[in-house]
């Protein structure tokens, strides 16, 4: 979703252009429309996450809303669409990505810094403790990736003979991930790993790895789970990936909304669990997908 779309979102209450999703039965008698607006459609994760939410949400009637499902792609940028939900006396409930604005009501996360020391704990414990590496950090303006990237790099300084060489930040996209992998090799013939900070950037790390014949010796890194990179996994062009179930994610959205709506108590922060899914597990997780259509 582009910036000017949630400038529009900001405008308008998020009324014309956000998904109306009716919640379930569970938040009251009669039901009840939330505002569901997520920064990409074209993303598998996002994709996942608004499966996730229309399965908690039932018969589209487009009604007055009663809250706001929002994943802002820039945690400042949108602050406008938050106040403007609060004057309206609107929730307004953060998915994955959160806002800066004081008045987000509910940031439903994954632990950040946690899941960035598990992926680099992982790396570490495959370079058995030394090697070089790249990290391709997300969009600078997006706390969850600088907090992913704090918490690798947290853990690599504990490890003194792996360095990391190179780090930039950007667009989550896969000819980035290509691009800049390939920078990162030849600056770096000996690099050992490539960080990527969601799977869009592995895959395309992924490709320029194997297009300069370093499979062998350079492992990449994703985040997210979508289903391409889990087959990427089983491939072996992708070393692992972090579940986060963005179907789970979006029906804990929902499950939140309707406990905030009934007067339930929600903390400021609830965080959905993250599973490190490699050779050993993939499997497993492969056969939980849905069949492609």
């Amino acid at each position: 979703m582009s910036r000017f779309r949630l400038a529009a979102l900001a405008a308008s209450l998020l009324l014309p252009a956000a998904a109306l999703l009716n919640a379930p039965a569970a938040l009251t008698e009669e039901k009840t429309t939330i505002g569901v607006s997520l920064p990409q459609d074209d993303n598998p994760f996002y994709i996942g996450m608004l499966r996730g939410i229309r399965a908690r949400a039932q018969d589209l009637v487009a009604r007055g809303v009663k809250g706001i499902l929002i994943s802002p792609i820039d945690a400042v940028g949108v602050n406008a669409a938050y106040d403007a939900a609060a004057q309206a006396k609107i929730p307004i409930i953060s998915l994955a990505r959160g806002s800066t604005s004081p008045n987000q009501t509910v940031h439903v996360a994954m632990d950040e810094v946690q899941v960035g020391r598990d992926i680099a704990e992982w790396t570490a414990k495959r370079l058995k403790g030394e090697g070089t590496v790249a990290m391709l950090l997300g969009p600078s303006g997006a706390p969850t990736f600088r907090n992913l990237g704090q918490g690798y790099a947290e853990v690599m300084a504990k490890y003194p003979n792996i360095r990391i060489v190179f780090k930039t930040d950007g667009p989550l996209t896969r000819e980035r991930g290509v691009k800049n992998s390939e920078d990162a090799l030849v600056a770096h013939p000996d690099l050992k790993a490539i960080y990527a900070a969601n799977d869009d950037l592995a895959l395309g790390a992924s490709q320029a790895v194997i297009a300069a014949g370093h499979s062998a010796q350079t492992i990449v890194t994703g985040m997210n789970g979508v289903p391409p990179a889990l087959h990427a996994v089983k491939e072996g062009t992708i070393a692992m990936t972090v579940e986060l179930n963005p179907v789970e994610w979006g029906r804990l959205g929902v499950d939140v909304m309707a406990t905030y709506l009934k007067g339930g108590k929600v903390e400021q922060r609830v965080f959905i669990k993250h599973v490190i899914i490699d050779s050993s597990n993939v499997d497993a997780v492969l056969a939980k997908l849905p069949p492609k259509s």
